[in-house]
């Protein structure tokens, strides 16, 4: 990396970039008409007539990337895709998206613009809409070729700053993630290299693929893609958990539940139970999409309200 780079790049580190958080939402109607009447007249605290009413057909809007594995593509063959399928058998609701490339302003375009209901996958506490509960919880990974030994685990390892290391670049100011600038704060950034979440293919997956062709000799991604992309490599990979560095206060993990319009309670309210009722499928889900999950106890308050730039995915 020439100095000119190192300098455009650790400037880059300082930037939080709200991929998602931009632009503000404003409420629009109750979602209560978008319930089954089961669901609507449950959140209206009417149980005899919930139990009562026979469930009508219902629509449930669902915003997703078209192609944005490993969370949602026009085939469904996302994980948040086989989410939205369970949510709405559960709501008694006919599934419907709204494909839009998961860009800067997605809230805006999701809600303000009434083209949705729901974004499947935000952290908890994401600014400018309504938050369910968490349904899985995950974090950032070293990933490492199987044979490399010992594997990657600590951003002190006095290996790092002769490593070429794959890490993500969000936005179109190019920010990265909490852990390139540990990398930064380390004296690990000589040699890594930016993946920019928009061009060809998926960030993570080209990381991915360098890493196993040798052009890299470690990544530095988020869970749920690194996880995904590193089952399907033909070259044997091993993820580890990337924890903060005691002198850097930033956030390393994040819970990630759905989201609504801000205003939303009865929707959001039947996400809730539906998260409840449905969390052993959810889970059955996230592992056979290899997703590293941390457990939700210990997710603390420096994961709310955080954005998509922290986490590093196309959100």
């Amino acid at each position: 990396m020439s100095s000119r780079s190192r300098e455009v790049f650790c400037a880059a580190l300082l930037v939080v970039a709200g991929a998602l958080g931009s632009l503000g939402v404003r409420a629009a109607e109750p979602a209560d008409r978008r319930l089954p009447p089961a669901e609507r007249a449950a959140a209206a605290g009417d149980p005899a007539s919930a139990a009562s009413t026979t469930a009508a057909a219902a629509t449930l809007r669902v915003c997703a990337d078209p192609d944005n594995l490993p969370y949602s593509r026009r085939d469904e063959a996302g994980f948040e895709n086989r989410i939205a399928r369970l949510v709405a058998a559960e709501l008694h609701a006919r599934l419907e998206y709204a494909w839009q490339p998961q860009i800067r302003g997605i809230a805006r375009k999701s809600f303000r613009e009434a083209r949705c209901d729901v974004l499947i996958g935000v952290p908890v506490g994401f600014e400018r809409v309504l938050t369910t509960r968490p349904y899985y919880r995950s974090g950032y990974v070293f990933v490492t070729r199987a044979a490399t030994t010992p594997a990657l685990r600590s951003f002190d390892d006095p290996r790092l700053p002769a490593l070429a290391i794959g890490v993500q670049l969000v936005g179109d100011d190019l920010a990265a993630t909490p852990p390139g600038y540990a990398l930064a704060r380390h004296g690990a950034a000589e040699h890594v290299v930016g993946y920019p979440v928009y061009g060809d293919g998926p960030a993570a997956a080209r990381a991915v693929a360098d890493l196993a062709a040798g052009r890299l000799d470690a990544a530095l991604l988020w869970g749920p893609q690194a996880g995904y992309f590193a089952t399907r490599s033909a070259v044997r990979l091993q993820l580890a958990e990337a924890r903060p560095p005691r002198d850097l206060a930033l956030p390393f993990d994040f819970a990630i539940a759905m989201a609504v319009r801000p205003g939303d309670t009865a929707l959001r309210d039947a996400l809730d139970r539906v998260i409840e009722r449905r969390g052993a499928e959810i889970d059955a889900i996230l592992d056979a999409y290899a997703v590293p999950r941390q457990p939700a106890a210990t997710a603390g308050a420096a994961a709310s309200g955080a954005t998509s730039a922290q986490l590093g995915a196309s959100r």
